[in-house]
């Protein structure tokens, strides 16, 4: 299934977050940091790469619910959510 890349601009965005955080993070180790700021960013660039994960799945399955030649099965609906949790 092809997911329609204009409803996914939320997406894209959250992942650019996520990204940008994400070298934040880098960048926090590499100046020898406090443990505990690099952990909490570390913890918000995995709940934003969930979300962006969470919100793929959910445009996925609302495709598959209105158009007809978009057809996944149970278990690999079951398979999607799984990979995320």
């Amino acid at each position: 299934m092809e997911l329609d890349a204009k409803e996914l601009t939320p997406v894209i965005n959250r992942l650019k977050r996520a990204q940008g955080q994400l070298s934040a993070v880098t960048r926090m180790l590499e100046e020898g940091r406090d443990c505990k700021d690099v952990v909490t960013q570390l913890a918000a660039v995995s709940k934003a790469l969930d979300r962006a994960g969470f919100l793929i799945i959910a445009t996925g399955l609302q495709q598959c619910l209105t158009q007809e030649d978009n057809v996944m099965d149970k278990k690999e609906l079951e398979q999607l959510f799984l990979s995320l949790a």
